[in-house]
């Protein structure tokens, strides 16, 4: 009696505590990387605030994880380029924006990139290899890694008096795991396709999205300003259809 007991008894806490695993939230697994481009060819674009504007609610919607939108495990921000060509900038922490508004995000973000005070050179290679590096450092690889980018994806490498897109070097990410996206927003609709037929990649995936589609998230039958963002159920499908759309793997070489 007592055996058959102690089997009813570890049968119930088994499905307890197998329940308990299928009911409990899975842990996230994305690291995002935010790249803001703080150059003077963008900052007076006449995007710039749009694209700070929209990060602040882009990054609350994932934070919070509204309507959906994976949640990242580890989030950091950093402007791209520098004074000169391979200088580290700072990697602001998930912890800088977790728990704010999207108000108090936008602020945060206008204090860490302040007009005026702008990069005279764009390199997004310094940007890529930081990244690998604290994917390295931080025991992320393999994990999916989101990396987004408000710019207007001009580097500043030309040869033969043409911008020389082949200059983008994303191979510090190719290792790192097999579901990496590089997401250019806020291009010119030639830019953008000179990111997706002219930078070398293989396993890397890259989507661009241009500016003039960009600013259409403030659109009134998108987005409610009147609505909290929790109900803004627009906003969160146009970020899915037109941001964090799912692109193939495409060998550029």
């Amino acid at each position: 009696m007592r055996h058959l007991e102690r089997i009813v008894f570890t049968s119930v806490a088994t499905w307890f505590i197998l329940a308990g695993c299928e009911t409990g939230d899975p842990k996230p697994r994305l690291s995002m990387f935010v790249g803001v481009d703080i150059s003077g060819s963008f900052t007076k674009s006449g995007y710039y605030d749009n694209s700070i504007e929209f990060l602040s609610h882009y990054l609350y919607s994932h934070l919070n994880g509204l309507g959906g939108l994976e949640i990242p495990n580890v989030l950091f921000v950093s402007s791209i380029g520098g004074a000169s060509a391979d200088e580290p900038k700072t990697f602001y922490p998930k912890q800088m924006f977790e728990n704010k508004s999207v108000p108090e995000i936008g602020q945060k973000l206008h204090e860490i990139f302040p007009k005026g005070t702008e990069n005279p050179y764009t390199d997004y290679n310094a940007f890529f290899e930081q990244i690998a590096m604290t994917v390295r450092n931080r025991k992320l690889v393999l994990r999916p890694i989101s990396v987004v980018m408000v710019t207007d994806g001009i580097p500043d490498i030309r040869k033969e008096g043409k911008t020389d897109f082949r200059s983008v070097n994303v191979k510090p990410l190719e290792s790192l795991s097999r579901n990496i996206i590089v997401r250019v927003l806020y291009t010119s609709a030639e830019t953008g396709r000179s990111w997706q037929t002219s930078v070398p990649r293989s396993r890397v995936k890259i989507w661009t999205q241009d500016a003039k589609v960009m600013v259409s998230w403030k659109d009134p039958a998108i987005f409610e300003p009147d609505r909290p963002l929790e109900e803004q159920k627009g906003f969160v499908r146009w970020v899915e259809d037109n941001v964090d759309y799912g692109v193939s793997a495409r060998r550029v070489d």
